[in-house]
Order: C-alpha cells, then structure tokens, then sequence
C-alpha cells in the first residue's frame, strides 16, 4: 500500500469552519469506500492553544507550524483580517513551498496565502464577496471569479462548497473517477466542479421573483461591476447595449426593482464596505477606490446603505475584534 496523501490544513482564528469540514469529510468517505488510508490530515496552528472558528467552535491543533511533519499539501483557511501571529511564518511557508509542498487556500486564506509572497504568479480564486478587498489590499494581482483554481504549485477555493470539490479533485487524483463519484453520492453532492466554472454571484433583487436576469440587463450589471472606481453612466451603459436610457430604465426596475442607477450606487457600497472591514486602508483611499472624488457624497451614500459612516463602521469592527478577540464574519 502506498503512503497516504498528507494534507496539513493551517487554521487561523475566526476561519471558515465550513470551509474545513466540507475538505475532511469527503476524504474520510474515501477511505472508507476504498478501504485504505488513502489520506491523512491534521490540523496545524501559528502558535500553542486553541483555535476558534468563525462559527466559535474550537478547535485543538495537532501540532504547530515548526513541528509539521512532512506535508504533500498545506491549506490555509482564515478570515481576511486574521494577522500573522509568529513573523517567521510566510518565511515558513516560502520555504515549505520551496521544498514541494503544494500550497492552498480555501475563501480567506487567499489573504494570508498572498502576504507570505506565495501564489502571486498563478491565479487565485477568490470569493465574490472579498473581491474588492482583495484588489484593494493586492491592486497588482487579478482575482479569479472561478470556484476552483488549480496551479502549478497552489491550489484555491472559493468558499465551503467549492472547498468540497477540491476534495474530489484530490481524490479523483489518488482514486480514479469511480470513487470520486460514490464520495459524492455519499453526501448528495451533484457533480464535481472543476476548473472554468465561474462562482455563483447573487443579483440584487428586491421584487421578490428571483431568477436569472434578462441578458442585456445582466450584462449591464456586468458593465457596472467592472467599472467601480471609475464611473459609468447609464446613457454610456444603454449605449454599449444599443438600446435607449429608457427601455434600460424600464428593464432594470422590471428585473430588480431599483433603477440602473441606484443598483449601481448599491454595487459600489456594497464594494466599499468590503475594504472597510477587511483592509486597513484609509477612508480616503476606500472613496477613490469605488469612484467617489470627496469624502461627503461617499459618507452619505454609504450612512444611507449602512446606517452609519464608513469611520463609524470601521470603528465599530475594530471594537468587534479587540472585544470579541475575532475576526469579522469569514464565509
């Protein structure tokens, strides 16, 4: 028999928990279906104690970075904002990699991944819901709107369910294609998604109809998201869809119930509040960074989105941290 894959996840407080139980579950079932310990896993910390999951379940670590054994992958899951707590870890894991140590990370591990100086030559799959954060916090870096990326020497997933499929694409490597799909029949999952498979992104739809948008309304909100630091107008959007402001108009508030305008506005807080809550930059830069020139109409955009000021929500998450001692939600 030979060795078991070992795959090393190292959690970081307030990581997804999802994200970790939908990788070691499936590569439980095939051992079990396979009859052999085709994997192995343990979990790895910074630093001694437990480690709390977003879900503020905790969790003991097997050992420590310095004490990892040999590792043929090492996961990271955390939260966007999860700090470094030892400053020789990205030297660690540069040199892990180095070594052969295939490198991943699932939803907001992407972070940490990115400041250790690993991944950045490959794509990176990084959840729609910290896109803006990551270009903000990584602007020469392109983030990949893919459920899975699959690199030379790094791996990614965006979130729990695609955590999932790089389970099965370890074990579609390790087992073959006949396991791979009893492991998904184990847990009722319908198929295995591979690479060029783009994420699920939720339009805003305040009707109440959902379903899909109507083509030259999703591709307006396409035009839209592109151009968040520098702003569209709607006559320029109908134009590149060769129609008139006003059958625009008419479709936007029919297929989501706000105008073209203020489905845009929503676009670029929405994106705003992203950057505030998971980089340190500065309120000015967060204003530039979705299209504003001056501080008071991003103020009151975002008090009318929010409730509050972007400096009064900053405010409030960083007492989020240092009171509750954990990151902001991480998905």
């Amino acid at each position: 028999m030979s060795k078991p894959v070992t795959i090393g996840f190292l959690i970081f407080p307030g990581f997804p928990m999802a994200c970790l139980t939908s990788i070691i579950e499936p590569l439980r079932a095939a051992n079990e279906i396979s009859g052999q310990q085709a994997f192995a896993w343990q979990l790895i910390s910074e630093s001694e104690g437990k480690v709390t999951s977003s879900a503020e379940v905790d969790f003991d670590p097997s050992c420590q970075l310095s004490g990892a054994g040999a590792l043929d992958y090492l996961i990271l899951l955390s939260a966007p904002t999860a700090p470094f707590a030892q400053p020789g870890t990205p030297g660690q894991l540069r040199l892990m990699s180095r070594h052969g140590v295939i490198m991943g990370a699932v939803s907001g591990g992407v972070f940490p991944l990115v400041r250790a100086q690993l991944g950045t030559d490959q794509k990176l799959s990084v959840h729609w819901c910290y896109r803006a954060a990551f270009e903000a916090a990584f602007p020469s870096l392109q983030a990949s709107d893919q459920v899975l990326e699959i690199g030379r020497t790094v791996v990614s997933a965006s979130g729990a369910a695609a955590a999932f499929d790089l389970a099965l694409h370890l074990i579609d490597q390790r087992l073959g294609a006949a396991t791979v799909t009893e492991v998904a029949c184990w847990f009722q999952h319908p198929m295995m998604r591979k690479s060029n498979v783009p994420q699920s992104v939720p339009s805003l739809d305040v009707t109440g109809q959902g379903g899909a948008l109507p083509p030259h309304v999703a591709h307006a909100v396409s035009l839209f998201q592109d151009s968040l630091s520098d702003p569209i107008t709607v006559a320029e959007v109908a134009d590149a869809l060769r129609i008139s402001p006003r059958h625009l108009e008419r479709s936007f508030k029919q297929a989501t119930g706000l105008s073209p305008s203020r489905y845009y506005r929503k676009l670029r807080m929405d994106a705003a509040r992203q950057i505030v809550m998971y980089t340190n930059d500065r309120l000015a830069d967060i204003a530039a960074a979705v299209g504003y020139t001056g501080p008071q109409a991003f103020n009151k955009h975002y008090r009318a989105a929010f409730g509050v000021t972007p400096g009064q929500d900053r405010q409030r998450i960083n007492l989020y941290r240092v009171e509750g001692n954990t990151p902001v939600p991480s998905v």
